[in-house]
């Protein structure tokens, strides 16, 4: 199962246990925030519009907030003499998606108990 959610101007397609960097929210690290949802496909059944897959939820936590990385913006105009360099860097949040719907992420086995095993 996944869903193409839609936040800060962009749409991402996730599933659960994704982690995406999104344009910055406003929440502290370790909180859950829901996506508005704009498409889920689950196997054969599609639900397009937006309306009504707005029902579905997608929960993801908030891993982190850092600022990407710079990108130069440079102006020049021919035979003017004109040039200008400059910089931004967009501030981010990593999020890792959780839930999609009913279907939840669930963390890998660790190593260690492979190594048990043996």
């Amino acid at each position: 199962m996944y869903a193409v959610v839609k936040t800060g101007g962009k749409q991402y397609k996730v599933a659960p246990g994704d982690v995406l960097e999104i344009e910055k929210l406003d929440v502290e690290e370790g909180a859950e925030v829901e996506l508005p949802v704009i498409f889920v496909a689950d196997g054969d059944k599609i639900e397009a519009d937006p309306e009504k897959a707005a029902a579905t939820k997608v929960t993801a936590k908030v891993l982190a907030q850092f600022k990407g990385k710079k990108q130069l913006v440079f102006k020049f105009k021919k035979r003017k003499g004109y040039k200008k360099l400059n910089g931004h860097r967009q501030q981010l949040t990593r999020v890792r998606v959780i839930s999609v719907g009913s279907e939840k992420w669930e963390k890998p086995a660790k190593k260690a108990a492979k190594a048990d095993e043996e």
